[in-house]
């Protein structure tokens, strides 16, 4: 994974998950790190889970009170200093959240998306007029949207698109769509026919696999589930994951991220009862192509 296509994202997460666990090796608790480094509980937390840059200066120390050994401190503090670099994504902060750019970081740092969309087309796979479509009716914000605005998201949402036809390693997806995501006419039916056509033309790339679970599947867990994605990370250099599995699950007002081996295993068992709930491939291009041709 090259730093370019992670940004400062997996790094950040990387060392605050390496700080977490050097402080729960010395036995010491997080309001006795915060006062030893002489700031608060909270900005300790924030360093842990990896949501802000950090000084080598301040990794040192905080190796230090940990006790640390000389040759893991020099590495974590050359890590602290990826942590300050920027991704593409960053450029368009003056209109996403920084927890919407974290997501963005981790997709493309990601080498493996499992999708699971109920009633919306994934945005990795979205047209130009269906996102826009999408973003003015949807967002959180919607009333506050200004045409620029919505120009700038757009623009975000289409660059992602990238990660599946990039040179080195594209994305590899597996994304299962409810079938009133394909029935919605979002944008209108002209739009959704396109979009419903660029859904097609993208399951012809071979590291791209679209199934869709029809509604009279109904006996699967994605009934309650509700829409996410998990994300896969490459190994390293030494045959580990560079970072563990991620699940996103995206709600109105905010962004759920979870790590935890319980919880990802309680994703994948979910994934897995969806994904053979849903239509094969052939099937599912088939199911597609019926419903543009009721849009025409």
């Amino acid at each position: 994974m090259t730093q370019a296509r992670s940004g400062s994202t997996v790094p950040r997460r990387q060392l605050g998950r390496q700080l977490r666990e050097l402080r729960n090796q010395a036995r010491m608790t997080a309001k006795a790190a915060a006062q030893a480094m002489d700031f608060s509980e909270a900005k300790l937390f924030r360093m842990e889970a990896g949501d802000v840059p950090m000084r080598s200066l301040e990794v040192e120390r905080m190796c230090q009170i940990y006790g640390a050994p000389d040759d893991l401190t020099q590495a974590m503090a050359a890590l602290a200093r990826e942590t300050k670099s920027k991704g593409w994504w960053h450029s368009y902060l003056d209109v996403v959240s920084e927890n919407a750019a974290v997501y963005v970081g981790l997709e493309s740092a990601a080498s493996d998306l499992s999708a699971y969309q109920t009633d919306l087309i994934d945005g990795l796979f979205q047209t130009e007029a269906y996102a826009r479509a999408v973003i003015a009716a949807s967002h959180p914000e919607a009333e506050l949207l200004t045409a620029e605005r919505i120009d700038r998201i757009t623009e975000m949402r289409l660059a992602r698109r990238i990660l599946l036809t990039r040179p080195t390693a594209p994305l590899a997806v597996r994304a299962v769509l409810g079938e009133a995501a394909l029935r919605r006419p979002i944008g209108g039916r002209k739009a959704m026919a396109e979009q419903l056509d660029h859904l097609l033309e993208l399951s012809e790339l071979s590291n791209v696999e679209i199934r869709v679970v029809p509604l009279e599947a109904s006996n699967h867990r994605g009934v309650g589930s509700g829409s996410f994605s998990i994300l896969c990370y490459p190994s390293n250099g030494s045959g580990r994951l560079a970072e563990p599995p991620t699940v996103y699950v995206e709600g109105f007002l905010g962004m759920l991220y979870l790590d935890k081996p319980q919880e990802i295993e309680r994703y994948e068992a979910a994934w897995t009862d969806i994904w053979a709930a849903a239509l094969d491939v052939k099937s599912s291009q088939n199911f597609i192509t019926k419903i543009g041709k009721e849009l025409a």
